[in-house]
């Protein structure tokens, strides 16, 4: 009976030691299947931060790219409102530079002397008179909208301005000197309108210029 008792504990005994040992066994399946999952899914987070960040930084990229574009839009926007305030009277401008000089003309017409003067009729003079302050009207006008007449008489040539018409030999003044002004120009700002035409001065013995006639 005793001997029964006692294979009774060893066989419980050797139970429970098998249970523990089943326990362990299946404790460090755990651990290691939770080791491995741990394993594969920090990989996989940084791959996602990765993907996160370089998300970013493109959008960062793309923004930054579009503000440049308005900023740039916004300039060339000012740029050409600027030029059209400044230089949209052009063609205006241009063709009342014609009649400007028909006006001068008419003024220099009426260049008389004290005695001519004299023998003109008052109403004449009164017509004389009008035209000389429409002149001066109109220059101040025209010069109040940036246009500027171009009188380069004593200046030296500039190709830029003035168009040579034709060459004067002279001592008087040096060479490449404007001599004389056949028709005023006129500017629009720093914008040509037209380019005075002027006689130019040269040196006595420079070489004519022309084609030769053997040619």
């Amino acid at each position: 009976m005793v001997e029964d008792e006692d294979q009774e504990k060893e066989n419980l005994e050797g139970d429970q030691a098998d249970g523990s040992k089943c326990e362990e066994g299946i404790e460090t399946s755990v651990e290691s299947n939770i080791g491995e999952h741990a394993q594969e899914a920090k990989p996989q987070d940084d791959d996602l931060l990765e993907d996160l960040i370089s998300e970013r930084d493109q959008l960062k990229d793309q923004l930054l790219r579009a503000m440049a574009e308005t900023e740039n839009m916004r300039r060339r926007t000012e740029r050409e409102l600027q030029s059209a305030r400044k230089y949209g009277h052009t063609n205006f401008a241009r063709d009342l530079v014609g009649a400007i000089d028909n006006l001068a003309r008419a003024i220099a017409a009426t260049g008389k002397s004290d005695a001519e003067e004299s023998t003109f009729d008052e109403a004449l003079q009164g017509l004389i008179k009008g035209i000389e302050l429409s002149w001066t009207e109109i220059q101040a006008v025209i010069e109040k909208h940036g246009i500027k007449r171009i009188d380069p008489d004593g200046e030296k040539f500039d190709y830029n301005l003035h168009q040579a018409m034709f060459e004067l030999p002279t001592d008087e003044h040096e060479p490449g000197l404007v001599v004389e002004v056949v028709q005023h120009g006129y500017l629009l700002h720093d914008r040509l309108l037209r380019p005075a035409m002027v006689g130019v001065s040269k040196a006595p013995d420079s070489p004519a210029k022309g084609v030769d006639a053997q040619a």
